[in-house]
């Protein structure tokens, strides 16, 4: 497991930024590469959770550089499943406009026109969001209030120390934390204080630099360290362009990239093309190259990581790795000193391991695997990112863009990044002057028209849907032509032509999958079919397709096509009048719903059991439900409640609850529901709460506790947990501790696993 380290100093600073936040909108952190802003700003935020009740929440812009992606990179790490069709922007604005929370936008200097503008519009168009942000320049916004971080105060050259140094000066207190990492047991003492304070003078209290510096003593002393420093910044001196605090931690950087063996240079700028963090698979599959292979690259990381380098994140289980972003300029500055081409040699390999990625995800997404695939394609939504911009932004590689992008129609679609996915197809197709008749096109563009009719954009998604049909028939490619199908059908469905749909199903079901077709595409045949069937009374046919391909989703361990069979069963239970079987199912279908994350799911699986209620005469519990379903629509702002096809389910619970409650008790009811979170909703649907507001934890846990359970089964480690609630490293530990010692549990899987049988609702 990876050491915890402290923080250290910035008292006066900590309250500055409280004070700061308490009375203006907009903060920004501003200061010098390896200053410590970030660090200052998680560490201050948790102490803010009060004056913000809808959360406080980390967007990480380390790994965007196209400037379009910044409210994309918002969306995500706001947990936005937006099916509108709208702008980021817009979408970002809606969701936000009541909500009192706080963002914190990490590392804005390479994006700072493209995060003013978002940000000055959130402040004009919300009226109690707020903004930590963290750049070396300010954003320049109105109303933007600037906290310069300095570095940590060191003691001047031949200045008298006090009798304990490290609590007047920081600097010192920060070299002697971390170097007892590399040195267990170092201290300072009166035989290395003065050596340690010319040190960490030289290195002008930079706290990334002093950082290097200590992970150096495991090969030398402190007196060495001094010497060999000396005569690296003499080096620089001379450069006049420089800020002081520039050329200290381009002395620090180059002076540890001295130190690294030949493979640890080549690894730490090829791996520089990461645009996110990196596990050791990607590292061994962008790294290698003549001279360096799989054992020396595994050699290079760990050397690269012991000297502070790379940090590693991850657990037990998993490692993964991700570098500073002073630390990946430098590595990127060597790659492109390496030779003509080496740049874009090395982000061709990336692409290509992200393409692999793709590919394999696509592979194993029908099968027990779904969860952890997705958090892995979130995980790596960065790289992502990076790949398919390297494809837009070179000449000739616009087909391995739609390949990518093809191949990740499942985590467009079933993960709920709806708009990322349309924003990078929208793209990628656009590109090509002159459309090529390749397969990665015919797939793209059913792709595309799958995310518009998930947007209830029909009369987009209609043409382009017909137009992928006729290129993979002029192919000859069987699958592609049978992947059409669910699209040329969600057309005329979602606009209310159901023999239409039908007619399309029907011709669909009749033809048995040819080599390449995608089991969830065949799946959702049976899906759309049995869904028609239903809205025009053929009950009995449309319960045997879904349970016919519901056998091959049991063999098969998958969960997403599932649920919508089990929803669509349940529907046609409700339909005809088996309202006990109805329950049965939908309560089923939503607990696998829960597992993929499959929000418009969720809400209509939510409806349905409202209808299910009202049947059974319990109307408050229908009106509780039908206000939660209602609050994750708005949350998604999803097209799909205003389609004809969205059906009768939601108007029938709505009647029939009003005439059980009267008007003024079921508004009551349904406020209660709309103040229900997803989870908490899904919970009470489930009987896992008693009312909505009190929760049936069988372990015992405390809100908070649940929620870091979640995360465990996430697969998150301590400090990602940490990173994800904005809380500091040693509270996300405390809360694990805690929830072994409650659960009885010895070990983190045991955790992932009970949450992930009980899926506790956060509480």
């Amino acid at each position: 497991m990876p050491r915890r380290t402290a923080f250290v100093g910035r008292r006066q600073e900590t309250a500055e930024v409280k004070r700061l936040l308490a009375a203006h909108r907009l903060v920004t952190l501003t200061g010098t590469g390896g200053v410590g802003k970030t660090r200052l700003a998680l560490h201050t935020v948790p102490r803010l959770e009060r004056l913000h009740p809808d959360g406080i929440h980390l967007v990480q812009l380390v790994g965007v550089r196209d400037e379009s992606l910044v409210p994309l990179a918002v969306i995500e790490a706001l947990g936005i499943r937006d099916g509108s069709g709208r702008s980021p922007v817009r979408a970002l604005v809606d969701r936000l406009g009541d909500r009192e929370l706080l963002l914190v936008l990490d590392n804005c200097e390479h994006l700072v026109d493209a995060c003013a503008r978002l940000v000055e519009t959130l402040l004009a168009e919300t009226a109690r969001v707020r903004v930590l942000a963290t750049s070396r320049h300010r954003l320049g916004v109105t109303a933007e209030h600037v906290l310069e971080v300095r570095p940590l105060p060191t003691p001047s050259p031949g200045e008298p120390l006090p009798p304990n140094p490290a609590l007047e000066y920081p600097a010192l207190a920060l070299f002697a934390d971390r170097a007892a990492g590399p040195l267990p047991g170092f201290a300072l003492t009166a035989d290395n204080q003065d050596v340690v304070a010319a040190l960490c003078h030289r290195l002008d209290g930079l706290p990334l630099a002093i950082e290097l510096a200590a992970a150096r003593l495991r090969t030398l002393g402190v007196q060495q360290l001094l010497e060999r420093l000396d005569r690296r910044h003499r080096l620089l001196a001379g450069d006049e362009d420089s800020l002081s605090s520039h050329r200290t931690l381009r002395a620090a950087v180059d002076w540890s990239h001295e130190l690294c063996t030949p493979q640890e240079q080549e690894v730490w700028a090829r791996a520089s093309v990461f645009a996110g963090g990196f596990d050791l698979d990607a590292a061994e599959e962008v790294c290698a190259g003549p001279g360096l292979g799989h054992d020396e690259i595994v050699d290079a990381v760990v050397g690269l990581v012991d000297k502070s380098l790379l940090v590693r994140d991850g657990d037990a289980l998993f490692a993964r790795y991700r570098m500073l972003e002073s630390i990946r300029q430098y590595g990127l500055d060597k790659l492109r000193e390496g030779g003509t081409g080496a740049e874009e040699w090395t982000r061709r390999r990336a692409r290509d391991w992200c393409l692999r990625l793709a590919e394999e995800c696509e592979q194993r997404w029908f099968g027990p695997d779904q969860p952890r695939l997705a958090r892995r394609l979130h995980a790596e939504l960065d790289n992502i990112r990076s790949a398919l911009d390297f494809c837009l932004s070179t000449p000739g590689e616009g087909q391995a863009g739609l390949r990518t992008a093809g191949h990740l129609w499942f985590f467009w679609i079933a993960c709920g990044t709806w708009t990322e996915g349309r924003h990078w197809l929208d793209r990628l197709l656009a590109a090509e002057p002159e459309p090529r008749p390749t397969r990665a096109r015919a797939r793209a563009l059913w792709v595309l028209a799958m995310v518009l009719l998930g947007q209830g954009d029909t009369a987009r998604a209609a043409p382009l849907a017909d137009e992928s049909y006729e290129l993979a028939l002029r192919l000859g490619d069987r699958a592609e032509a049978a992947h059409t199908f669910f699209t040329r059908g969600g057309a005329p469905l979602l606009s209310g032509d159901y023999p239409g749909a039908r007619a399309v199903y029907e011709e669909a079901i009749s033809r048995p999958p040819v080599e390449g077709e995608l089991m969830s595409l065949v799946g959702f045949k049976y899906v759309e079919l049995a869904f028609v069937l239903t809205l025009q009374g053929e009950y009995d046919r449309a319960m045997a397709l879904c349970e016919e391909f519901r056998q091959t989703c049991l063999s098969h361990g998958e969960q997403w096509i599932h649920s919508y069979l089990l929803r669509v069963l349940a529907l046609a239970e409700w339909s005809k009048g088996d309202r006990a079987t109805a329950g049965t199912h939908a309560q089923e279908c939503l607990r696998l719903k829960r597992v993929v994350g499959d929000l418009f799911g969720i809400a209509m699986t939510l409806e349905l059991l409202a209808a299910v209620h009202v049947q059974d005469g319990e109307g408050r519990r229908a009106a509780i439900l039908l206000g939660a379903s209602r609050r994750i629509w708005q949350d998604t702002v999803s097209a799909v409640p205003d389609t004809e096809s969205h059906g009768p389910v939601r108007a029938v619970a709505e009647g029939e609850a009003r005439e059980l409650l009267g008007d003024r008790a079921f508004k009551t009811a349904y406020r209660e529901g709309l103040e229900l979170s997803c989870d908490e909703a899904v919970g009470y649907a489930l009987g896992e709460r008693k009312t909505p507001g009190r929760p049936v934890l069988d372990g015992r846990l405390t809100r908070r506790e649940a929620e870091v359970a979640e995360l465990i089964a996430q697969g998150l480690s301590n400090q990602q947990i940490a990173d994800r609630l904005v809380v500091a490293r040693r509270t996300a530990e405390g809360h694990v501790e805690r929830i072994l010692s409650k659960l009885g549990f010895t070990s983190r899987s045991q955790v992932a696993v009970w949450a992930e049988g009980r899926r506790d609702v956060r509480a």
